[in-house]
């Protein structure tokens, strides 16, 4: 491992920009005592430096900050213990608060693919470090927007789990309610692995939370549908260009559905509005006294907290509620939001002309994210007519890591592990996630395995009953486009416990998807169905305003 490591300490020192605030020794890696095997074996990794490892200096990019760590974080100690070795302290705008990479006494950093456009942050070193080929993976955090725009600004992975699922224990803390540590890495794959390592509770963390044993509701095992803008977006040229080129590649990974994502943006622009009084009460101590150690950029933002008032949070907070319970709509009849990460990619020059209105532009489709409770992965997605790299990310609801990872493996044409399934069963109507009968799937075991639609040529109608039913029927006069349906999974006597339930004219039957598959499904005999309650034209029962009427 040393040979190898002196390798990689000397690709370090080399880098012709600023990533790193300090390298590691050989010696003080050794006395890390990274595990001689594990998952992650001999893999170099660096750390945003507002993350401890023992015996450094955690700065967060203020030189007074002086005293060395008495102990590593969490996040480092568990790559530690799957065989990862850290290499060096990188580089971020200072105390986390910024998305430019420049808001540092260290150095600006830049894209590597332009030395006239910024890096991203505020975890500009990592990103700067995987993408320049120094290491594979490096840990940053991501409470705005910090993993994944330099993610995006590097052509990289950059992985924001769900808060809490990676303890933030040893991170100095921008926002606690928000913070997380991310990763960044080439490939969706090495992102898996760590985040693997990575995830757990942590009874020393207050914000720390389990992956549950079941996921929510609404959480498919595979990711089939992506919801995309159902208007324009704010975008600079070249990035709206590039934004339209990576929706046509969406749709041959998945189907897309128009939404609206006003409630997201809304609630984008509460973080550095009452939200920002989180960072005053953080770390708005070690913005005293004032002197060249400190960034003056960040010290306005913060110190402009002071005139928020607690009435103030407290209606950002009820605001924040209704645009939560808005957002979360939209994951009713898809998997995933795919957003572009920012609206445009600045230059230095532009940033040092306008240091906070850029960056707070840079926020518009990230900053929601942790407000919102939600996981994000930011991919690459090509590249501008000017040669820069664009990113997008892919939303998710809390706790749908593990099947947005392999929607981000898919995107970038990685291999994905096939899910372990049991017998699969597609529902069309009051079963659907968030229906009246969704429950008795979940009580029976079930778990949502995908978002499909049926083949071409069947209707649906409205059949009567206790709970009303939509009736699926095969018919020569059924439309080429499909209809909505869910594809469950449910272990064989949970199948056998739910067809004593169903009630002619449904039985089970072969159902034929769009996609070419068969699974079997609740099918209709067409002669026990009325034709004047034909609701085939509503494309699913879900979309039928009269269902329960």
């Amino acid at each position: 491992m040393k040979l190898h490591l002196s390798a990689v300490l000397d690709a370090a020192a080399d880098l012709h920009q600023p990533a790193f605030i300090r390298h590691l020794s050989p010696q003080e890696i050794d006395a890390l005592r990274p595990a001689a095997d594990g998952p992650l074996a001999g893999v170099p990794f660096a750390v945003k430096d507002n993350i401890d490892v023992a015996g450094v200096p955690t700065t967060a990019a203020c030189p007074a900050l002086t005293a060395p760590a008495a102990r590593s974080s969490a996040a480092v100690r568990r790559l530690l213990d799957a065989g990862a070795a850290p290499i060096g302290k990188t580089n971020l705008d200072q105390f986390a608060t910024g998305l430019v990479g420049t808001r540092s006494p260290y150095g600006a950093c830049s894209s590597v693919f332009s030395a006239d456009h910024v890096s991203g942050g505020s975890s500009s070193g990592s990103a700067v470090a995987v993408a320049a080929g120094v290491v594979p993976l490096a840990l940053g955090t991501d409470t705005a927007g910090s993993g994944r725009v330099p993610a995006a600004f590097n052509g990289l992975v950059g992985v924001k789990p769900t808060r809490g699922l990676v303890p933030t224990r040893g991170v100095l803390p921008a926002c606690p309610s928000l913070d997380c540590v991310t990763t960044l890495t080439r490939t969706v794959a090495l992102a898996r692995t760590a985040f693997a390592a990575l995830a757990g509770p942590d009874a020393d963390d207050p914000w720390s939370r389990a992956m549950p044993a079941l996921p929510p509701p609404g959480v498919a095992r595979t990711m089939r549908v992506i919801a995309v803008p159902d208007g324009p977006l704010d975008l600079d040229p070249p990035h709206a260009a590039a934004w339209q080129a990576a929706q046509a590649f969406a749709a041959s990974v998945a189907r897309l559905v128009p939404v609206d994502v006003s409630a997201f943006l809304e609630a984008a622009r509460l973080l550095y509005g009452p939200f920002v009084a989180e960072r005053l009460a953080a770390f708005g101590r070690l913005l005293e006294p004032d002197g060249p150690h400190l960034d003056a950029v960040v010290r306005r933002i913060v110190h402009g907290a002071a005139t928020v008032t607690g009435a103030d949070v407290f209606r950002g907070q009820q605001r924040l509620a209704e645009l939560r319970a808005a957002a979360l709509r939209v994951f009713v009849g898809a998997d995933a939001l795919m957003l572009p990460v920012t609206p445009g990619h600045p230059t230095l020059a532009e940033v040092a002309a306008d240091p906070i209105g850029v960056n707070a532009r840079l926020g518009t489709y990230t900053n929601m994210v942790n407000l919102l409770d939600l996981c994000a992965v930011a991919v690459p997605a090509g590249h501008r007519d000017d040669g820069l790299p664009f990113g997008v990310q892919l939303i998710a609801p809390a706790f749908a890591d593990g099947p947005l990872l392999d929607l981000a493996a898919r995107w970038l044409g990685e291999p994905v592990r096939p899910p372990a399934v049991r017998s699969l069963l597609a529902v069309a109507g009051a079963h659907l996630t968030g229906e009246p009968l969704n429950d008795q799937l979940v009580a029976l075991g079930g778990r949502l395995h995908a978002r499909a639609r049926t083949a071409g040529g069947y209707r649906m109608y409205r059949v009567e009953g206790p709970v009303p039913r939509p009736g699926l029927v095969r018919a020569a006069s059924g439309p080429a486009t499909g209809l909505e349906v869910e594809i469950w999974d449910l272990p064989a006597a949970g199948v056998g416990e739910l067809l004593a339930t169903v009630a002619p004219p449904l039985a089970l039957g072969a159902v034929d998807l769009d996609d070419g598959g068969v699974v079997p499904g609740f099918l209709t005999d067409p002669t026990g169905v009325d034709a004047g309650a034909d609701i085939t034209a509503y494309g699913g029962w879900r979309h039928y305003p009269g269902r329960y009427g």
